[in-house]
């Protein structure tokens, strides 16, 4: 019995790349149902095939792939999106995170780092190309330093409570895995349940909560 392949939704409005990428994924196992050249086309077409990944560029002529990413990630919370796009501006980064992209590729990675890119976005890991990750925890820390109002959180277990701290200091289901000396689908089942509790879509969100409810700190606030 073979696993089912991960399914990788394409969306550039360059046909050429957006058919170069696709064919790679495809000769690399994946499953591309669908590739797509607009937002509309690409909300579309999410809805219809329902993906594991999207792979979503911000240039898409009239209409933002930022716009799509939150209709997607809105529409679909079990489809995770990620940007692969040219441009490495910090304000295009933060953007699309708060739409709701899992993670932020800039055109330049390898085809190797796409592949590894796609499979930890679907296994629910947060990636984004060095440098960028570091930007937006950093953005989390300064909005969770302005003054704001404190939901009461849901009553999360012992074990929950140490993952999401891990989780806030930006290490992956990997290095909890190791840290915590557990298996990392055990963290995986750990994020989901957390998740679910929270009310949070991916594990860029789930960071984000985390950092605001000061658990990337030492003690619990």
């Amino acid at each position: 019995m073979t696993d089912v392949p991960i399914s990788v939704m394409v969306v550039d409005d360059h046909p050429i790349w957006r058919d170069s990428v696709a064919r790679d994924l495809d000769e690399r196992g994946f499953e591309v149902p669908a590739t797509a050249s607009d937002a509309d086309g690409a909300v579309r077409a999410a809805s219809s095939v329902r993906p594991d990944v999207v792979l979503m560029d911000l240039t898409l002529g009239q209409t933002s792939g930022v716009d799509a990413t939150r209709e997607i990630t809105t529409a679909l919370p079990d489809t995770k999106v990620l940007v692969l796009s040219a441009s490495g501006e910090h304000s295009d980064v933060l953007e699309a995170v708060k739409a709701g992209a899992s993670g932020y590729l800039v055109k330049s990675a390898s085809a190797e780092e796409l592949v590894d890119a796609v499979r930890r976005t679907a296994e629910g890991d947060p990636v984004f190309t060095p440098g960028l990750a570091g930007l937006v925890l950093g953005e989390f820390r300064r909005m969770a330093d302005a003054p704001a109002s404190r939901d009461t959180a849901p009553q999360l277990t012992d074990r929950e409570t140490e993952v999401l701290r891990l989780v806030a200091k930006g290490l992956s289901s990997r290095q909890i895995a190791n840290k915590l000396v557990i298996s990392p689908r055990t963290v995986e089942n750990h994020v989901q349940s957390t998740l679910r509790k929270l009310q949070l879509h991916n594990r860029v969100e789930l960071a984000r909560y985390a950092i605001e409810h000061g658990f990337d700190r030492d003690e619990q606030p």
